[in-house]
């Protein structure tokens, strides 16, 4: 294409469509994308741009997969749908809840399908509501989550998301929601209530759910929501220590754990899923992206076998149906997506990769203006602050990460951003060279901005 054509494109696009996170500034000189291979974007302009965001945390098979593109058009002409209301179900669907029965965490063994994150969180707060009622305890409706989640944009689910600019136009959120502190190792502040208070700030973090439970009172509390590592926000890596106690405070009180894996799941950070780092295992399971490698919309909820029993023993019906739950082409494309994963090796290379990545951006730590540099597997970010002594953030008017961002766009390297938090996650078949590019591409426009170390 020409530039007049990527012009016209972007003006028929203002016209016509309505965008996720619109603004039309923003589009005035988008990008075109009109082709993908490997960790690689092409525009409209037949630029080149390395993908260091595998899209949106999904595409971890990479561009371009001839495997993934066969499978769903092989399903589309023998079967391309089908419902999977009760009374009906199809092969693909079945063998993708075995698989993930065998992958997932030993008490998750039985799986609903969705068509992406927020819908398989808006199941899992409405499984745990339904949980307790069967239980006996139908005052059980409340959902704890944190301060700097993301969850979704849906109404349940943006209320559970703990960053305001997503419900300031679109409030009130949905009652019974309330958050917590991030444990936010950078950030969070941790006081010792005492000479005798010997916690870790880890275990002071987890002990905020604590305070949470008892101050809305644990008869009403249904469950605590939380991604492994905050993704969205900027990678947050909780503490080792944090985990551990989030599941033991969750038992003392009977409240439910459902852990957020949309990003963290399918080896993003070098295991299955991303509570494994911790030893702990969830109640409920939700996740989506990379399941498909970002190639079909598909999501999904597994839930212990305790909560399974209770659905299955519940009087009537579990009233919660997505039309295209179980989708057959979705299904496939899963399967096949997990298939690769297996035969390739990659969650292993997730991991090397991510070591190398990390290693790369720690050398941009003696900037004066780089915060922290985190990350776990195959996600990592890079915290820009004005101040590195006192942590003190860059004045928004300032837009540091976005002239950041534009800087390394110039430079031919395409993600998104929290703030002046910069994230890097690509997709786990990126080569060893355009790793290494991406450091120093980061490294060359925080230069740009901020000046030389």
């Amino acid at each position: 294409m020409v530039e007049s054509e990527r012009v016209d494109w972007l003006a028929r696009d203002q016209q016509y469509q309505v965008h996720s996170l619109h603004k039309p500034a923003l589009q005035q000189q988008g990008h075109v994308w009109v082709a993908g291979r490997g960790a690689v974007l092409v525009d409209a302009d037949g630029r080149e741009y390395l993908d260091a965001l595998s899209g949106l945390w999904n595409v971890i098979l990479g561009h371009g997969r001839q495997e993934l593109a066969r499978a769903a058009a092989e399903q589309m002409q023998r079967l391309a749908y089908a419902s999977g209301y009760a009374g009906s179900t199809n092969p693909w669907s079945v063998q993708l809840a075995e698989q993930l029965a065998q992958l997932c965490y030993g008490r998750i063994n039985r799986f609903f399908f969705t068509s992406g994150g927020a819908e398989a969180n808006e199941a899992a707060f409405k499984t745990a509501r339904y949980y307790w009622k069967l239980q006996g305890k139908p005052e059980k409706v409340h959902i704890i989550s944190r301060r700097w989640g993301y969850h979704g944009t849906t109404l349940g689910a943006m209320s559970a998301t703990g960053i305001p600019g997503y419900w300031d136009a679109f409030g009130p959120t949905a009652p019974e929601f309330s958050h917590i502190e991030s444990p936010y190792p950078y950030r969070f502040r941790f006081e010792p209530r005492g000479p005798e208070d010997r916690r870790t700030p880890g275990q002071a973090a987890a002990d905020l759910l604590e305070e949470e439970i008892l101050r809305l009172g644990a008869d009403r509390v249904a469950a605590f929501v939380g991604e492994p590592v905050q993704g969205a926000a900027g990678v947050i890596v909780p503490q080792d220590d944090y985990w551990p106690r989030v599941r033991q405070i969750c038992d003392r009180y009977q409240v439910l754990l459902i852990a957020d894996e949309v990003i963290t799941g399918f080896g993003r950070t070098g295991r299955w899923f991303a509570l494994e780092h911790y030893g702990v295992e969830p109640d409920i399971v939700t996740f989506a992206k990379g399941i498909t490698s970002g190639y079909f919309p598909l999501g999904g909820m597994g839930v212990s076998d305790q909560i399974a029993e209770a659905i299955d023993q519940g009087q009537g019906k579990w009233m919660h149906a997505y039309t295209y739950s179980g989708h057959p082409v979705g299904c496939a494309v899963a399967l096949e997506t997990l298939r690769i994963l297996q035969r390739e090796g990659l969650l292993e290379r997730a991991c090397e990769l991510g070591r190398r990545i990390l290693t790369g951006l720690r050398s941009l730590e003696s900037h004066p203006h780089v915060g922290q540099v985190r990350g776990l597997g195959l996600m990592a970010a890079v915290e820009l602050v004005a101040d590195k002594a006192t942590k003190a953030e860059f004045p928004p008017e300032e837009a540091i990460g976005e002239r950041v961002h534009q800087a390394t766009q110039r430079r031919g390297m395409f993600t998104r951003l929290r703030g002046d938090v910069y994230n890097i996650a690509p997709c786990y078949v990126t080569e060893w060279e355009q790793a290494d590019r991406m450091v120093e591409i980061l490294g060359e426009s925080i230069e740009e901005v901020l000046g030389k170390s």
